[in-house]
């Protein structure tokens, strides 16, 4: 039997993050905003020690109500939802995962969601960071045209903590493992 022993350790998170995926400079975000710093997580979730702090703190934000499946939105979510998978392979817990593309394909089977996945089961979404929420609200809104069920999303860094009234609108809780205070960086 394969056990593991990756807790979440947010302090080294923020580490990792000040020293790997925190550029300064005049960056657009996707949100279109402007900001003088970047944070890029891929430097992150595609690196071995970073990505299994992320999944043990997104695990930890699943309040032990372990879903059916996480996903998100392709390109950024793809690595976290692997590293969750791994989680919970090690832990032996059943888990599925899944990922929205940004527009349905033109050949194949034409698929927007990729994944094993069935319409009625509950899932999570998973994010890197969140701005205005834009990315995430897209990925929920085809999971839940899938027929999918969604109340929760989890995303590694909330840019504008508490000010997300889109996921209000929508009956979806807004979990982050981190905040810009956090990191003390600020806009």
């Amino acid at each position: 039997m394969m056990t593991t022993s990756i807790e979440y350790d947010e302090r080294q998170l923020i580490q990792l993050i000040r020293e790997k995926a925190v550029h300064f400079g005049k960056f657009r975000l996707a949100s279109g905003q402007l900001s003088n710093f970047y944070l890029d997580c891929r430097k992150l979730t595609l690196d071995s020690s970073a990505t299994n702090l992320i999944a043990a703190g997104m695990w930890e934000k699943f309040q032990g109500n372990i879903p059916a499946a996480v996903g998100g939105m392709a390109v950024g979510a793809v690595p976290i939802v692997a590293s969750i998978l791994c989680l919970a392979g090690m832990r032996q817990i059943p888990l599925c995962g899944f990922f929205v593309r940004k527009e349905a394909k033109d050949h194949g089977t034409g698929k927007l969601i990729e994944g094993p996945v069935a319409p009625g089961q509950t899932v999570i979404i998973v994010e890197d960071v969140v701005t205005t929420g834009g990315s995430c609200v897209a990925a929920i809104a085809a999971a839940r045209a899938f027929g999918l069920e969604v109340h929760q999303a989890i995303c590694i860094i909330d840019r504008n903590p508490g000010v997300h009234p889109e996921f209000d609108r929508i009956g979806v809780r807004l979990d982050s493992l981190l905040t810009l205070d956090q990191l003390e960086l600020h806009s």
